[in-house]
């Protein structure tokens, strides 16, 4: 054979093994996606079969799989789900679900959901509007051992609908809820670490105070379940009650304006259901906190101030006018002198006990309220 002959195969071998090992490498590529396809969409349908057992039962219109080489994606447009647990069923409806995973972590799902969701009944009805820019979970681990979820929304507006329109329920600019199993197992007695962080936060049908814009950072550790099996809040919390559970607040900051508060403590449930225990809450700016305690009915016409502002009015025209307008302070005054003065954030603050007694609400020895039992 010519020496040149064989001289260009030499040197064109290299090129050949190349070729071949791309070739195989891809080969090699997809089969791997394939492989991680398989598991991300048998972890999702796990998911989906967990929430059937609790009664939520999910649809996925026309679905496509994507994402090669890189990723593996779920598409469902639309998306629905029946929630047969409540009473009577309620349909949700989206636009549409994408469900992606890493090929690298099959297991580890990221949805994005595109809105509006309508809740309503079977017939098509909607009785609450939500809507965001953005709505994104993830899901670490499988549905039999959860390990990690996280939920973030951008833009949230949630709505009731009436027959005069709508009514606004919850807004706010960010939210982020995350939730770990921090010890024992989703099989058995886990303890589930959670943190909520608001921000510009709305919700004005609670409380006059809570209709104004605030921020929140709270975490929670929550005690005394059984398993994390599918099921209902409120067996959940019939559990956390039989086994002497607790929600242990680690840190709770809500600030509105120029008015903190920090709280922590603990909370058990009694046999009905109510909240039992006390938090220790730190204020600064208490004065504008009296509607959400329940004290304005103090100074509402016909209260102790209204009727003291009357006689000072027959005595001194206009004094009457002075004791309204300083009310507000001057209550806060009195109930800051029942707790600790202390310093927050470089402000003049106050800690206060806010109890819990079946259920009814105390700051110190007065009643502010009464919470709605859990189950």
């Amino acid at each position: 054979m010519d020496r040149s002959v064989l001289l260009r195969r030499r040197r064109s071998w290299p090129l050949y093994a190349l070729v071949i090992g791309l070739a195989l490498l891809a080969i090699l590529w997809t089969g791997l996606w394939f492989y991680a396809s398989g598991v991300a969409q048998e972890t999702l349908a796990g998911w989906f079969e967990r929430e059937a057992k609790a009664g939520r039962i999910y649809e996925c219109g026309s679905p496509s799989v994507g994402g090669f080489p890189f990723r593996i994606e779920v598409r469902c447009n639309p998306a629905a789900m029946e929630w047969h647990s409540a009473q009577p069923t309620v349909y949700v409806r989206t636009t549409e679900i994408l469900v992606a995973a890493q090929i690298y972590q099959p297991s580890l799902l990221i949805s994005e959901f595109t809105g509006p969701l309508t809740m309503g009944d079977a017939d098509g009805r909607a009785d609450f509007i939500a809507d965001w820019k953005l709505l994104q979970t993830s899901m670490r681990g499988g549905p039999v051992m959860p390990a990690r979820v996280s939920i973030a929304i951008d833009r949230a507006s949630f709505d009731r609908v009436t027959a005069s329109g709508h009514e606004a329920l919850f807004r706010a600019t960010h939210a982020e809820l995350h939730g770990r199993i921090v010890e024992g197992s989703a099989a058995g007695n886990p303890v589930i670490d959670l943190v909520l962080q608001l921000t510009g936060a709305t919700a004005p049908t609670i409380n006059p105070l809570t209709a104004q814009s605030f921020d929140a950072d709270i975490t929670f550790v929550l005690r005394g379940l059984k398993d994390f099996s599918p099921k209902p809040w409120p067996e959940r919390f019939r559990e956390i009650q039989a086994a002497g559970g607790r929600i242990d607040i680690t840190h709770a900051r809500a600030q509105q304006g120029e008015s903190i508060a920090l709280a922590t403590g603990s909370l058990g449930l009694t046999a009905t259901g109510h909240l039992e225990g006390q938090l220790l809450v730190t204020v600064a700016g208490l004065e504008r906190l009296l509607p959400v305690l329940g004290l304005e009915r103090l100074t509402a016409p016909g209260g102790s101030v209204d009727r003291l502002a009357g006689r000072l009015d027959r005595i001194i025209p206009g004094l009457g006018n002075i004791a309204r307008e300083n009310a507000g302070p001057t209550i806060a005054a009195g109930i800051g002198l029942l707790g600790e003065q202390t310093q927050l954030e470089g402000r003049r603050a106050v800690i206060l006990p806010l109890r819990f007694t079946d259920g009814a609400m105390f700051l110190g020895a007065v009643p502010v309220g009464q919470v709605n039992p859990l189950f």
